[in-house]
């Protein structure tokens, strides 16, 4: 086969020019050549199908490149594989190594390995090999494998299909048995009854006695084996449980043979039989156990009693009489020994019974009461008495409950009605012949919870500061007594006063009520239900008392008399120095009085104080002096009079100069009772 690759290059006809070939198969370098041609040849002497692939060629030539696209070629067929065995006569169990190699192909290849047996079909096994060109396999010879033939072929993957080789040479294994097939006898070989001597026998022939075992089991229990021994013996009494089927196996290294055995074992007697002449009987009564063989009398008999910790013989004879307790309360069984074989019976249940005592009722909560809406659970004990124990529970005469437990039994009452009379009892019994033993009545109280609290005051709503109050806490229904509390309301509840009565209503006097008992009051009433009803508050305002409303009323009085005395006096006072024989004052000193009285003090910066200012009398008091003159005082006349006077204080104003006018209003009533005199001050910093 030849790969040619073609360069066509444009070049002058006188220019020399050298062409670099490189051809490559699957990517990987197979071929280089420099030529002065645009041709190059890539020979392949013998195409194998390791030469099939992608062929792809490229050429440089005076710094330029080209490549050509590639050709798949496709070489039919695989050379033949050569097979060898590392061994041609084997024993049954050892191990056949074959090598089967395909040396002038490449890698990856799958071999594939058959091993042919006379009339049956080739059994076939494939082992891929993605580096090398040759593969080992280690084949066991099974037992059956007299004459083994072997051959392989290869195979390999091209463009997804698998394409196989011719298969090899054939090679021939002989097989011989490293031992025969077991012998599995017994001695006796027939009519094996209970209580006979029976002998196991397995033997075999072997080639070599090395590493060879022989074993003897039932039901995959292995009862006996041997090594290195071609024969085994195993020896036991027979029963009924060695009937069945036994398996003799002879192994040595891989090879493994096997022989099977059937043995029956006749029953020499049946089971024995325990019979009891009650199985449920009184404390202190006669008990009888007979243990019997139907159809056989001569045995050995044993009575004895099962226990968790081992079994207790009773007696050895077939019949045994006892005075039973509760403690012999348990399971019974017989054996029976014949020809050292040993059979027990079935388990017989025995039940000894001591009588109930007398039970008691009684409520689960403690108390023989219950509140009324609520269940009542109650309680029938009885102390004494062997489980299991039979309770009624009775309303009156009808059964309501019956409960079968070991000590006590529980009866729950929802039906709970306020006038129900009918009082409680229970019974209990068991297998006892006593019969039946029954409590006392138990009679229950209905508790009726607190309904509607209210509450009420004498006085209600306001109550004068050191007299007393009355609260009143009365509720609609509910069974006594009764708890009332009486509360306050704050920003932690305080209790003020409480108290338990046997009737529907309690009282709570306070004798002397102050000025910061005023507040919200409530009461909460409450009894054995533990139900809390509270009541809707109400507010009580403490108040002033009468008499000390007239003692304030008498010291206002007593001040406004002081007052108004006080304003007379200055009134009268003012009005005298008004009438003096001269209008005219002293100007220094009449502006240091009015300045110390009426003008605000000026700083001592030279500045001084402008503006107006007043002098007033009290208004107040001569109105109320005057309010008998009526209508005359608001006719009366109105007179000014101007004073002159000199501002000649040094201190106040140094650098003042001027007069200042006084105006006096003086109203004149037509009676000349009275005058009202207001002063007004005016100042003038330029003396006009």
């Amino acid at each position: 086969m030849s790969i040619i690759c073609h360069a066509d290059i444009s070049k002058s006809a006188d220019f020399q020019l050298k062409y670099n070939f490189t051809i490559f198969k699957d990517r990987r370098l197979v071929f280089m050549t420099v030529s002065d041609t645009g041709d190059a040849r890539y020979e392949v002497p013998v195409a194998k199908s390791s030469d099939t692939g992608d062929y792809q060629c490229t050429v440089k030539a005076d710094k330029k490149t080209g490549s050509s696209d590639p050709v798949h070629v496709w070489v039919t067929g695989m050379t033949k594989p050569t097979l060898t065995a590392d061994k041609r006569d084997v024993l049954e169990g050892e191990v056949v190594k074959l090598r089967c190699e395909l040396p002038e192909e490449e890698p990856p290849l799958q071999f594939c390995f058959r091993k042919i047996k006379t009339n049956s079909t080739p059994r076939e096994t494939c082992v891929p090999e993605p580096y090398t060109n040759f593969s080992v396999l280690e084949v066991s010879v099974e037992e059956g494998d007299n004459i083994l033939q072997f051959d392989c072929f290869g195979r390999r993957n091209v463009k997804l299909e698998w394409e196989d080789s011719a298969h090899s040479n054939k090679t021939l294994v002989t097989v011989r048995e490293p031992f025969i097939k077991p012998t599995l006898t017994t001695v006796p070989s027939s009519n094996v009854t209970e209580g006979d001597q029976i002998q196991f026998e397995c033997s075999t022939v072997v080639v070599r006695m090395h590493d060879i075992e022989i074993i003897l089991q039932k039901n995959k229990s292995i009862l006996n084996s041997v090594q290195d021994k071609k024969l085994l013996r195993y020896s036991t009494v027979a029963t009924l449980e060695d009937s069945g089927e036994y398996l003799c196996k002879v192994e040595q290294g891989g090879a493994s043979k096997t022989t099977k055995l059937n043995v029956v074992v006749s029953e020499l007697f049946p089971k024995p039989t325990l019979v009891a002449s009650m199985t449920k009987l009184d404390k202190n009564k006669e008990l009888i156990l007979n243990c019997s063989i139907n159809g056989f009398q001569k045995a050995n008999f044993s009575i004895i009693r099962k226990n968790a910790n081992g079994d207790i013989p009773l007696k050895n004879s077939q019949t045994l009489k006892m005075r039973v307790n509760v403690n012999d309360t348990g399971s019974y069984t017989c054996k029976a020994e014949v020809k050292g074989i040993v059979k027990e019976s079935k388990p017989v249940r025995i039940n000894v019974y001591a009588p109930v005592s007398k039970p008691t009722l009684s409520v689960a909560g403690g108390l023989p009461e219950v509140v009324l809406g609520k269940p009542l659970q109650l309680i029938c004990h009885s102390v004494m008495g062997t489980p299991p124990k039979t309770f009624r529970f009775y309303k009156g005469d009808d059964v309501e409950k019956i409960v079968i437990n070991d000590t006590y039994a529980t009866f729950l009452d929802e039906n709970i009605r306020l006038n129900d009379q009918r009082g409680y009892r229970c019974d209990a019994r068991n297998n006892h012949s006593s019969g039946v033993k029954t409590s006392d009545i138990l009679n229950v109280t209905v508790v009726v919870p607190v309904r509607d609290a209210s509450l009420g005051s004498v006085p209600y709503g306001e109550v004068e500061d050191g007299s007393e109050i009355a609260f009143l806490c009365s509720v609609k229904e509910g069974s006594l007594p009764i708890l009332f509390r009486f509360f306050k309301k704050t920003d932690n509840e305080v209790l003020l006063f409480e108290k338990i009565e046997h009737r529907d209503r309690a009282m709570w006097h306070k004798e002397t009520m102050k000025r910061q008992d005023t507040g919200t009051y409530y009461c909460v009433a409450s009894n054995r239900a533990n139900v809390d009803v509270r009541s809707q508050p109400i507010t009580i305002s403490v108040i002033l008392a009468a008499w000390k409303k007239g003692v304030v009323a008498a010291l206002v009085l007593i001040t406004i008399a002081g007052a108004g005395a006080l304003a007379l006096w200055w009134f009268l006072r003012k009005k005298k120095k008004a009438k003096g024989p001269s209008m005219e004052m002293s100007g220094s000193a009449l502006a240091a009085n009015l300045t110390s009285e009426k003008l605000a003090r000026q700083p001592n910066d030279g500045d001084y104080y402008s503006g107006s200012g007043y002098i007033e009398d009290s208004e107040n008091h001569m109105k109320s002096t005057d309010e008998n003159k009526g209508p005359d005082l608001e006719s009366a006349e109105v007179e000014y009079t101007e004073v002159e006077v000199s501002t000649l204080d040094p201190h106040r104003a140094p650098v003042q100069k001027g007069t200042e006018t006084v105006y006096s209003e003086i109203r004149k009533a037509n009676n000349d009772s009275m005058e009202n005199r207001h002063s007004r001050i005016s100042g003038h910093p330029d003396a006009t």
